[in-house]
């Protein structure tokens, strides 16, 4: 015991830090069930958890945390708690972990597998923790020993370890044994650092071991294949015709990787989630991906941001999403589409009234395509919780527009138009589209847009008394000192509800448009015209 401790206990009026109150359980329980519902790389892996499955498994965490803490609070029933306290936070979370890289477990007929079951029959073996590491064949045999065992495992994770040719052929009759048993695969990052030929090698057996395997899940990350190494994986895609998921990111994805992907896999019926982030696709790439699209009825969620696609892969890429009527999540961050892509995407997205989670920015959309968009999101995706258009050169003109469709998404939890050029008109017009609802809005994001101290302090009246807001970003614009000061005394109660400031610049001067008047009385006076607009809502 230390001496802070015994210096605490000879206080005449000692405080009991353990047991706690009920209310603080239920507090516990409440914030688990939030993080294990809210999108993470965890869920993007392994799946999200419904609200009535993460209450259960929280509810069972805290019961299995309080009981690990209170028993080591009997050992040592002199001292205040606090050590107790310590191990009811840290069995809580390493628990909560282990639900969030198990993922759902719904069966298929729905019934929830209990937790005593998935305990006692282990389904994933995974050797990713840890520091990034070659493996030679050795320490393959040390770290492989349980998957020689008779077992029950459905999933394998060799990710963030770098197997070598020795290494390999110790997995290859592992491989062989289990894989009429598996049904998700994770060889994500699993030859960095080693040459090409050996690479290839390494693939070629780990593709021939598991050709054959029934899988719902498969994921080839950051493996900077290219052709060469998505045909080194020729035996195995060519056998999957029920896969759910498939991920190819960060892959060297080229035009001819992305034939060969197309080519190889038979059948994408099944196929609920296609990720291709990060590659260099272009437009012959993109028409590729668009076949696979549309041989993709069950498509849930598509990413494929930050792949050099313009705008004639743009276009076929948005007529390909039009078949996926099923869509929750679309990704397109970060590629060349430009305007003709933007309205050919917005013909497409009348038939996603799933979609929960939209991606735009940085697309060159421009106001046209902007625009395009947003009037066909305001009639259709009623659920949708996340609109990220940043980037995109948008101005005051498309403010309207703009504001309509966020008007009509009470869902909405996430918005960010950060870096356009909506300035002090435009932000009003999007903070009174802000105002009445949205009571689950919990970040808004309108940094670097030419805002002045108006446009400012409407958007931190629109939000601040939002009940689970987070965070307001007006960071990088032109705000003048006491609109700075404005803006933090509306958040006074509430400061960390306000992102930095620290890059904002009260001198500030837009040089593509004739000089502006930025005296208080000139943004008092927009504000004052713009007071009384209404977002008009079409039934």
């Amino acid at each position: 015991m230390d001496s802070a401790t015994q210096t605490f206990q000879h206080r005449a009026l000692p405080i009991k830090l353990w047991p706690p109150s009920q209310s603080t359980r239920l507090m516990l329980v409440d914030r688990m069930i939030k993080n294990l519902t809210t999108p993470s790389i965890f869920s993007r892996k392994y799946g999200l958890l419904s609200k009535e499955e993460a209450e259960e498994d929280a509810k069972h965490i805290e019961d299995i945390a309080f009981a690990a803490a209170s028993h080591h609070f009997e050992k040592e029933s002199d001292g205040d708690g606090s050590s107790a306290v310590q191990i009811y936070a840290k069995e809580s979370s390493k628990l909560m972990l282990e639900v969030l890289k198990r993922g759902p477990r719904i069966k298929d007929d729905g019934d929830v597998i209990s937790e005593k079951a998935t305990a006692a029959n282990e389904t994933i073996f995974d050797i990713s923790g840890g520091r990034r590491a070659f493996i030679e064949a050795e320490e393959a045999e040390e770290l492989l020993q349980s998957l020689r065992k008779p077992n029950s495992y459905t999933k394998i994770c060799f990710s963030n370890r770098s197997f070598g040719l020795d290494a390999a052929r110790v997995v290859e009759p592992i491989l062989l044994s289990i894989k009429d048993q598996l049904t998700e695969v994770d060889l994500s990052d699993f030859i960095a650092g080693r040459p090409e030929e050996e690479a290839l090698k390494v693939m070629n057996i780990f593709s021939s071991a598991l050709e054959g395997c029934v899988l719902r899940y498969l994921d080839l990350s950051n493996n900077a294949m290219g052709e060469k190494g998505v045909r080194a994986f020729t035996s195995l895609l060519r056998s999957q015709k029920n896969l759910e998921e498939l991920y190819l990111m960060n892959d060297g994805i080229s035009e001819e990787a992305a034939r060969a992907v197309c080519e190889l896999i038979p059948s994408t019926e099944k196929l609920r989630v296609l990720q291709f982030h990060n590659n260099m696709t272009g437009d012959e790439g993109a028409l590729a991906i668009s076949e696979i699209v549309k041989h993709s009825p069950a498509l849930e969620d598509f990413r494929c941001s930050s792949t050099r696609i313009g705008s004639e892969g743009g276009v076929a890429l948005a007529e390909a999403l039009g078949t996926c009527s099923h869509l929750k999540k679309l990704d397109l961050r970060d590629n060349m589409f430009g305007v003709e892509a933007g309205v050919a995407l917005s013909k497409a997205i009348s038939a996603f009234s799933d979609l929960t989670e939209i991606y735009l920015s940085y697309l060159n959309l421009e106001d046209e395509g902007a625009e395009a968009l947003v009037n066909s999101l305001k009639d259709s995706a009623p659920s949708l919780e996340v609109l990220e258009m940043a980037g995109n050169d948008v101005t005051a003109k498309a403010a309207a527009t703009l504001a309509a469709c966020i008007a009509a998404k009470q869902f909405l939890t996430k918005l960010s138009l950060a870096e356009n050029e909506l300035k002090d008109e435009g932000a009003i017009v999007i903070s009174k589209a802000l105002e009445v609802g949205h009571s689950q809005l919990t970040e808004v994001d309108l940094s670097t847009n030419a805002i002045r101290r108006a446009g400012a302090r409407v958007l931190a009246q629109a939000v601040v008394h939002k009940p689970g807001f987070k965070l307001l970003n007006i960071n990088s614009n032109f705000i003048s000192d006491e609109g700075i000061d404005e803006v933090k005394d509306i958040f006074k109660n509430s400061p960390d509800m306000l992102g930095p400031l620290d890059e904002n610049d009260p001198e500030g001067e837009d040089l593509d448009d004739e000089a502006e008047d930025d005296n208080a009385d000139n943004e008092n006076e927009l504000e004052s015209r713009l007071k009384n607009l209404e977002i008009k809502q079409e039934d």
